[in-house]
This record gives structure tokens, sequence and C-alpha cells, in this order.
């Protein structure tokens, strides 16, 4: 009994030490494989570091107003009785828009001057009578007195009645109408806005460093999401006087002639003051750039040294410029010519092997124009 205890200890010993040998054995071999792998080269775009000239100018962000703008709104209450233009329009200085109801101030006119004739004839008799010394100047006072208080009582009933009488206070085009036709509208009531569109403004301000590069007459160029790849030029026409005392910035006005009625106010605008001269600059498309707390950098693309050969990629920290459409100028870091990554820089490392395919990558450019934007 003993024996075959003894055997089958014995069995089991060798089973264990066969499957642990064999064990090793693949351990050995997996870590002789992982040493010789290589992971392969990823691929990735590349762009070149060139050298461009750039129109020096100074970018600002702002919005579009109008030179003349405003809500009409009623002096006095009343009925909307007539609305003789609609929502759109384009008006002319003094076109009436809406007409209130006046029938009650038209009547009281009447009678007042009906009643202001007659105060004419008894000025005009006792103006004779006095010449004649058939009256009293009391008498001729009180007589002209009346006239003249009867004339002004119904100057101010036209005047009334001319308030009842929304017009444009100048030329421009309509918004959408606030009111109906019967309504009856309170003073100050927002009936419906007039804007003059041409020429109009653009508001937008500046760090008080730039003070001393600024003039009036300059150009400005203006840029919106509403037209990708369109521009529009005016000129710089206002420099604040005084600057903002939190925020120490300049305040700026630019005027446009807008004869396209392209700008509306109270668009968001992109502003570029345009200097004179033009600035040199190491240009790279701004999607080479990797941004991280440390700083900006890129991967610049260089031979490999080991005897494999092939192109290996090293992160370089670079300090930027202002930007022009798709490219960053770069102010320190680089130098012309230097090939760096445009494209998967995401996935790379310092020192890790790449092959370069440029064929899927969209170019870069100064005036960017995506489809379907």
């Amino acid at each position: 009994m003993k024996r075959k205890i003894l055997f089958a200890v014995v069995l089991v010993l060798l089973i264990i030490g066969t499957l642990a040998g064999i064990k090793v054995f693949q351990i050995r071999k997996l870590i002789a494989t992982g040493k010789a792998f290589v992971p392969p080269p990823e691929t990735i775009s590349a762009a070149v570091a060139h050298e461009e000239s750039w129109q020096d100018s100074l970018p600002a962000v702002g919005s579009i107003a109008a030179v003349q703008g405003v809500m009409l709104t009623p002096e006095i209450g009343g009925t909307v009785s007539q609305i003789l233009i609609e929502s759109g329009a384009t008006v002319a200085k003094g076109d009436v828009i809406f007409k209130l109801d006046a029938s009650n101030e038209e009547a009281q006119l009447r009678a007042l001057e009906a009643q202001v004739s007659w105060w004419k004839v008894s000025a005009e008799r006792a103006r004779q009578l006095w010449t004649n010394s058939a009256t009293s100047k009391s008498d001729l006072d009180d007589a002209e007195a009346t006239l003249k208080a009867g004339v002004a009582n119904a100057d101010a009933l036209r005047a009334t009645i001319a308030k009842k009488n929304i017009s444009a206070p100048f030329a421009g085009q309509l918004g959408y109408r606030q009111i109906y036709l019967g309504e009856f509208v309170d003073k100050g009531k927002a009936l419906i806005s007039v804007q003059s569109l041409s020429p109009l403004v653009g508001n937008f301000t500046l760090p008080q460093q730039e003070l001393a590069r600024l003039k009036t007459g300059m150009t400005v160029r203006l840029t919106l999401d509403s037209y990708p790849g369109k521009q529009f030029d005016g000129v710089l026409s206002t420099i604040n006087p005084d600057l903002d005392p939190v925020t120490h910035s300049i305040g700026l006005q630019a005027t446009f002639d807008n004869s396209e009625q392209l700008l509306r106010a109270g668009m968001f605008a992109r502003f570029q003051v345009l200097l004179p001269g033009d600035e040199k600059v190491l240009a790279i498309p701004a999607t080479s750039i990797l941004s991280a707390p440390y700083g900006d950098s890129v991967y610049v693309i260089e031979p490999a040294t080991n005897a494999a050969g092939g192109l290996v990629v090293r992160q370089q920290i670079i300090r930027t410029g202002r930007a022009f459409g798709d490219f960053v100028s770069v102010q320190k870091g680089l130098k012309a010519g230097d090939r760096v990554v445009n494209a998967g820089l995401f996935k790379l490392r310092n020192g890790m092997s790449v092959v370069e395919n440029n064929e899927l990558k969209p170019k870069a450019a100064e005036q960017p124009r995506p489809p379907n934007s």
C-alpha cells in the first residue's frame, strides 16, 4: 500500500515538473521574441517652416453698430388707425409709418380755429376803435391777448396731432412692426426699429500699449463668420480720448461704407488695424502645434541615426506669435526649412520612427475656405 502511495506522489511531482519546465521554456521564448520586436513606424503628414511677409496689423474683436438707429415710440398714447408702411421697407426721412387716431383733437382744432377767426375780428375791431379813441387801451390789450392765447392753443393742438403721426426721423430700413391695426398703444411703447444701413461703424478695443501706433485714417479690415472668405475695408474714424479705467483699453471706432448692405447692426466681427509696412515671419500650419501647460511644441522630422535608417521625430519647444489664416508665426525654436509634423502628432513620442504621407491632409491657407461652412 505504501509503495502505491509513493509511486503516485512521484508521478504527480514528475508531471508538475514537466509542466513547469514547458512553461519556463515558453516564457523565455516570449521574452526573447519581445526584445527583437520593433514597432512599425507611424504615418504622419509633414509641413515645412517657411518665411513669409505678413501685413503688420493689430487684431481685435468687436461688434457692428448703426450710425443712426432707433426704436420708434409714441410720445402720447392712442389707437393705431393706419399702418402706411409695412415691415422691412426702406423709408426716407419724414415718411409717415403709423397714424394714431386723432379725431378728437382734430374736432377740437376745428372749433378752436373758428374761435381764433372770431378773436382776430374782435382784435382788429378793438384796434380800430382804439385808433379812433372809441375804446380803452386795456380793452385792446384784452382782445389781443385773447387772440394770442387762442393761436397758441391751436398750435398746441396741431403739435399733438402731429405727434400722432409716427414718421421716420432719418432714411433707413424698417424692422418688423410690433403693433397691430386698432391696437391701443401707451406712451413709450416700442413700435418698430429704423436702422440706417450705410454707412455703419465697428466698435472694438485694443490694449493701451498700442496707442502710440494708432492714428485716425488707418485702414481697418473686418471679417465675419456670416461671409467666410470675404473682407470689408473701412477707416479708423475715432480714437476715444479716455481709456477704460478697469481694463485700461482704448475704445476705437471704424466706419464702413456698406454699399452692398451685407453688414447689420449688432453683428459680432473680427477687426484688424493695418499698420504701415510688412513683417517677416517664420510660418507653420496651426495644426503642427501641440499645446501643453509647459508651453507649445512641435515634432521636428529628422533622419534616423541607426542602421535601419528612415525618419524619426524630435519634440521641440517653440514660442509662437500671431496667427494668419491657418498659419501661426514662430518667434523662437525653429528655423526656415525645418520639417514639422502636420497631422498625427498626438500619437507620437520623442524619437519615434515615422513614415511621411502628405496625400490625405488638407492644405493650409492664409484665407481658408472650408467646404460646407
